[in-house]
């Protein structure tokens, strides 16, 4: 949220803004998912140059591996890297946001962060509270991320109402402000009803009652049923939702998921997901 406001009030606001969850990229897959790739005559673009003009942002940068971290350096450094696979250099002109739950200056010093890079990115440093700091602002953020979810993935627009806001102030936010923007997220891909209720919230963070559905009473995955039964009907309310996400777009949905293609045409045939892959 931070790197977004920073964005919008700078010169570059109307350029790109692209995050990146380093955590989150399948462990090798750094360098591919930053440069990009070329391989027979087709281009993968990487989030460098999406972000072009505009602003990357890197968060949980701590994690990113050795080797794409000297692949960073060495782009900042030139202001030009080279995709994976490819021939000619790609020059880039991008400002970089980064943001770790680590202490950099002692990852320094474990040798799991490179010196160089550190320095890179330590120009104006920031420290922002964790949100169990300032429970006072977890309702604006909720009404935030769901305009957000409602405005570019198009999910259903629903309320936290009272209740459910008390009990969001109340909790220890370990997870931090993406803690928060994945309960929204998932309330309202499996929610249903246009009002989000405490039993609702509870139940989704972990604490469902017995007999009780997964995120509500009307949430398609019930937890009166056999685990293996209740497995597979949230995986096909999730990849049905990833499908219409990425347009039936079978590569790029396996990406994101975290899958290999043809385990992902597998697990969709077993669910009897019908889909057209649009390459």
């Amino acid at each position: 949220t931070l790197a977004r406001y920073l964005h919008s009030q700078s010169l570059r606001r109307d350029r790109p803004f692209v995050e990146v969850n380093v955590s989150a990229i399948v462990k090798g897959n750094a360098a591919q998912e930053l440069f990009g790739s070329e391989e027979d005559g087709r281009i993968h673009y990487g989030r460098l140059e999406q972000a072009v003009g505009g602003t990357l942002f890197l968060d949980e940068v701590a994690d990113m591996d050795l080797e794409a971290q000297s692949q960073l350096v060495g782009a900042l450094d030139t202001g030009r890297f080279m995709r994976v696979g490819g021939s000619e250099p790609v020059s880039i002109d991008v400002r970089i946001i980064a943001a770790t739950q680590h202490n950099l200056e002692e990852a320094v010093q474990d040798d799991t962060f490179r010196e160089d890079l550190f320095y890179h990115l330590n120009v104006v440093p920031l420290h922002v509270p964790p949100l169990r700091e300032h429970a006072e602002d977890v309702p604006e953020l909720l009404n935030f991320y769901v305009d957000w979810y409602v405005t570019h993935e198009k999910l259903p627009y629903r309320h936290f109402n009272v209740g459910a806001q008390n009990t969001l102030r109340n909790h220890p936010w370990h997870g931090n402000v993406r803690e928060l923007k994945n309960l929204v997220q998932r309330l309202l891909i499996l929610g249903a009803g246009s009002e989000i209720s405490q039993e609702e919230v509870e139940s989704s963070m972990g604490a469902p009652e017995l007999g009780g559905s997964l995120v509500g009473p009307e949430s398609p995955v019930s937890l009166d049923q056999p685990l293996r039964q209740a497995r597979e009907e949230f995986e096909k309310v999730y990849l049905e939702y990833q499908l219409k996400q990425h347009e039936g777009n079978i590569s790029r949905m396996a990406k994101e998921v975290g899958m290999e293609r043809t385990h992902l045409y597998r697990k969709l045939k077993s669910l009897e997901i019908e889909f057209k892959d649009k390459r």
